[in-house]
């Protein structure tokens, strides 16, 4: 996996990296890379396959619950290590397992996507249009995704692990969403994290947990 570089993307990640909304940040990043093995890469992606057989020969294919149909399948298996190949460039002191990761990926849309980015950065784009005269936020992040993976031949993933499982999630976030969009003709894929944290955690203020579980209640009834 070869990181990438596109200005497009630098772009915004600058507007991302801290939008202050007073008691809480919002944070992003976009980070493109190439699916063509580098140094390490073909002994972990190796390893990761090992894996996989391993969990594939215990397992029992009447198990409604196991993903073995899928892990079965020779091109899911190379998506789901591409994917965790990413991860592992991203966090590379983070112990990814490939078939616990499995249960974490779930595949999206664009417009799945689409409702999500509208309802959790809506603030966000505000800003954005108040300091970029032109382009809305979706609609310059579709056209820097469009230029690097094409976003109309892509398979989009959201990554959802537990919370004491996640590397990527911050003290005092209040929610966080982390998507891939993978185009497997051309072998790139475009890891996009999202996130707010409370300012008040940095502040020395405790937070009450529940307070967040509240405000997940105002979505719960959503479909998302």
């Amino acid at each position: 996996m070869k990181y990438l570089e596109y200005t497009p993307l630098d772009r915004i990640n600058d507007f991302l990296s801290h939008v202050n909304l007073g008691e809480r940040t919002i944070k992003g990043c976009l980070e493109a890379y190439s699916c063509k093995h580098t140094g390490t890469d073909k002994k972990l992606s190796l390893s990761l396959e090992n894996e996989i057989f391993d969990y594939l020969g215990r397992s029992s294919d009447t198990d409604s619950s196991s993903p073995v149909e899928y892990l079965s399948c020779r091109s899911s298996r190379k998506t789901l290590i591409y994917l965790l190949l990413t991860l592992y460039h991203m966090y590379p002191d983070y112990d990814f397992s490939a078939v616990k990761a499995h249960q974490f990926f779930t595949e999206e849309s664009w417009d799945s996507f689409k409702q999500i980015f509208d309802i959790y950065m809506f603030e966000a784009s505000k800003e954005w249009l108040d300091a970029n005269e032109g382009s809305p936020l979706l609609e310059t992040l579709y056209k820097a995704l469009d230029e690097v993976v094409k976003v109309a031949e892509c398979e989009i993933y959201t990554y959802n692990p537990e919370a004491d499982a996640d590397p990527f999630l911050e003290r005092g976030a209040i929610w966080s969403y982390h998507f891939f969009f993978y185009n497997r003709k051309l072998k790139r894929v475009v890891s996009f994290r999202f996130s707010c944290v409370s300012n008040l955690v940095g502040e020395g203020f405790l937070l009450d947990s529940s307070s967040f579980e509240d405000d997940g209640e105002i979505f719960d009834g959503m479909d998302m």
